[in-house]
């Protein structure tokens, strides 16, 4: 061989692997933005992975996901929702209310949503069988469950006197809320108290108000405001004496008597499946909003003991886990 021939084809050697490097595919990135902390949303998360694990999905090995937390402080989102747009991520998943802001944001990149509201009322869908548009999701049904703790808290703690209800009046469907509980109250012939709280404080002042006014239990209405403040709430309750009734069971293995809702976690492993048929090709308006089968009633034992509250026969038939 030639000297300038045998340099030629070494240089092709040299260049091939490096050729064959660029033309690697990108791994995709997901955008996860969420209103809460990380820590908060410790199972939820979970479950999305898993739901991704199911679509053939791992992060670190075939995909990349941005986290962005605005840790309570709702003024962050749009920020937050806007540098994933900016990053261009290849999807974003976003609790509500902050998918609001993603919406806002882009009308390309497909979103999914787990939301608490009613995506259709709320207006991120269409339709719940035709989303339409870049938008599609879960929709977790705790909003629409007021009623039904209302209902299981009126069997707990039997008797006239009222029960009160905790509300962020600055919460966007606060109104719905209590519509729903009002109507429900009017069936259940049960008088309700609503008390306010929109900060930590608020909080302090409601509880001592229940107590002063004699309420039977408490129902905690769905807010991400009170998710975050699930410690509190806890502490409050039992340091009250309140039965109190909350939407998800991360109350309840915090100490919280009783809680009643969606499977939260089973919801975001289905987020997961959603963003593992995006990165497949699938479009957000091909995929029906999805609603949880699974729903959950928690009671906590220990709890019950030191209220001294006997949890009647008919709500233990209906418990799904008892927490010891």
């Amino acid at each position: 061989m030639r000297r300038r021939e045998f340099i030629a084809a070494l240089g092709g050697v040299a260049v091939w692997p490096l050729a064959a490097h660029a033309q690697q595919p990108r791994m995709p990135v997901v955008g996860f933005l969420s209103s809460e902390s990380r820590s908060a949303f410790a199972h939820r998360l979970e479950g999305f992975h898993r739901g991704l694990a199911e679509e053939r999905y791992v992060e670190g090995q075939n995909v990349t996901i941005e986290y962005r937390w605005a840790e309570g402080q709702y003024d962050r989102v749009p920020v937050l929702a806007g540098d994933l747009v900016r990053q261009r991520v290849s999807v974003i998943v976003a609790n509500y209310p902050p998918v609001l802001e993603a919406k806002k944001a882009t009308d390309t990149i497909p979103i999914i949503f787990t939301s608490a509201a009613d995506p259709v009322k709320a207006g991120l869908v269409a339709s719940l069988n035709r989303p339409g548009a870049n938008v599609t999701g879960i929709y977790l049904l705790a909003q629409a469950l007021e009623a039904k703790r209302l209902d299981l808290l009126n069997e707990l703690v039997t008797g006239t006197a009222s029960i009160g209800i905790l509300v962020n009046p600055t919460f966007r469907d606060a109104d719905r809320q209590l519509h729903e509980l009002q109507d429900a109250a009017t069936l259940l012939k049960r008088k309700i108290q609503i008390l306010h709280a929109t900060n930590t404080e608020e909080i302090n002042t409601a509880f001592a108000t229940a107590a002063d006014e004699g309420v039977a239990g408490l129902l905690v209405v769905s807010d991400p405001f009170f998710a975050r403040q699930r410690n509190q709430l806890v502490a409050l309750a039992a340091r009250y004496k309140l039965p109190t009734i909350y939407n998800s069971r991360e109350f309840a293995e915090s100490g919280g008597l009783i809680t009643y809702g969606s499977d939260f976690a089973d919801g975001y492993r289905l987020a997961g499946n959603y963003v593992g048929k995006i990165l497949k090709g699938a479009k957000p308006a091909d995929l029906p909003v999805m609603q949880p089968t699974k729903f959950e009633l928690v009671i906590n034992a220990a709890t019950a003991k030191a209220l001294n509250l006997k949890i009647p026969d008919k709500l233990l038939a209906l418990t799904d886990d008892v927490i010891q």
